[in-house]
This record gives structure tokens, C-alpha cells and sequence, in this order.
């Protein structure tokens, strides 16, 4: 299918800059959104809030942003095979060291009244524990873990990207499970600064520790 070849590759030149994949992504969404993210259903373009997100039935893979209520297809087995294990790593440590909690989706995160997000992985540190209830976090992590497919990677790369660097998530990991590159962005005096890319390994200041696979 034409179109599914062109969004795969779109989605691999995230690898060569995070620059360049934000400029690719803003080009190719900004005379229709819909024609490069053919994979995802945005459900009815007037603005809607989280009373409309709360209607939605449980368990799908929706998300909230910009006052768009979007579902994707469920990820492919690369994908969550990975995100398993990730999560696994830092739960791991979270148990042995008491540093804070991490969820993976689906979890709700409550952003403001017109996104809320599901990152594939989020940590939440002691100090800020206080954000967490029965429906998810009402408040920031300190620590998302985005990891991209062909549905996804406009979102992660720009859209949330965005929405974590506004609402001040400390440490944005975006990673590439076809080579397993990870992208890290640190937020510095309001703003992400790319600090590395590394091949299977996540280093979390916040965290302490190096996440490897």
C-alpha cells in the first residue's frame, strides 16, 4: 500500500534528527493531518474536554490532545514486546529502591481540561506522589518513556513532545524499537535539550541509574 510505505518512511527519519523529524512532521500535517497520520482515527474535530473523555468506554487506546479525542490501533508486538521490558527494568528498580512508582499504558495522565495523555511508560517520583489517584496522575510525571511506531511517532515527536515540555515532565525518552535508539530530552529552564542518543540504554538522572536491555 503506497501510503503505509510513505509513513514508514517518515517514521524512520526520526533517527537522523529530532529537528528534522518535528520539521517532516509539521509539513506533512500541515495541509491534512489525516492523509500522513492514515493509521489514526481523530473522532470529531470540534474541542472537546475530559467530561467528553470520561464518556469513552474503558480500555481503548484513547487520547485527549488539543481538545482531539484520537484512538490508534493497538501497537505491534515489537513494540509492546519492548515496553514490557522497559517497564519491567524500572519497576524493578522502583521496588528494590523505594525511589517512586511507574505505570504503563493504558494510564491516564490528566494534563489540563483538553489533554490527557497515555504514555507507554511513566515514573513518578516520591516527592511527587501526590498526583496519583484511582484514575491516573492529575499532574505531570517526572519521567515519560514514549516508544514510537507508525501510528504514533507525529504525536510523540511533536505533539505530546510539546504538551511534556509545557507541563514540565523532567526527563522525555523517546525510543526507536526497530534499533533501539533512544532520543533523550532533559528539561532545562523551561525548555528540552537534547542530552544524548544511545543505543539500549536509558541514563535518568532522576532515577539514578542506567535502564539497559
Amino acid at each position: 500500500m503506497q501510503g503505509g510505505h510513505k509513513k514508514q518512511s517518515d517514521y524512520n527519519k526520526f533517527q537522523l534528527s529530532a529537528i528534522d523529524a518535528f520539521a517532516t512532521a509539521q509539513n506533512k500535517c500541515s495541509n491534512d493531518l489525516y492523509i500522513w497520520c492514515a493509521m489514526q482515527t481523530i473522532i470529531n474535530i470540534k474541542k472537546k474536554t475530559v467530561s467528553d473523555y470520561q464518556l469513552l468506554p474503558e480500555g481503548g487506546a484513547y487520547q485527549l490532545l488539543n481538545g482531539e479525542i484520537i484512538m490508534a490501533p493497538a501497537p505491534g508486538r515489537t513494540h509492546q514486546k519492548l515496553a514490557g521490558r522497559i517497564h519491567y527494568l524500572v519497576m524493578a528498580y522502583c521496588d528494590k529502591t523505594s525511589k517512586g512508582e511507574v505505570y504503563m499504558a493504558p494510564f491516564d495522565v490528566y494534563l489540563d481540561d483538553e489533554n490527557v495523555v497515555q504514555p507507554d511508560i511513566c515514573f513518578i517520583s516520591q516527592k511527587n506522589i501526590g498526583i496519583l489517584t484511582e484514575e491516573g496522575a492529575i499532574g505531570s510525571p517526572d519521567i515519560v518513556i514514549e516508544l514510537l511506531s507508525p501510528s504514533n511517532a507525529y504525536y510523540d515527536l511533536l505533539a505530546k513532545y510539546q504538551l511534556y515540555e509545557k507541563y514540565g515532565v523532567k526527563e522525555y525518552f523517546i525510543v526507536n524499537p526497530e534499533d533501539n535508539l533512544v532520543i533523550a530530552y532533559i528539561l532545562t529552564n523551561g525548555k528540552y535539550i537534547e542530552k544524548y542518543r544511545e543505543h539500549n540504554r536509558i541514563t535518568s538522572a532522576i532515577l539514578e541509574t542506567d535502564i539497559i536491555w
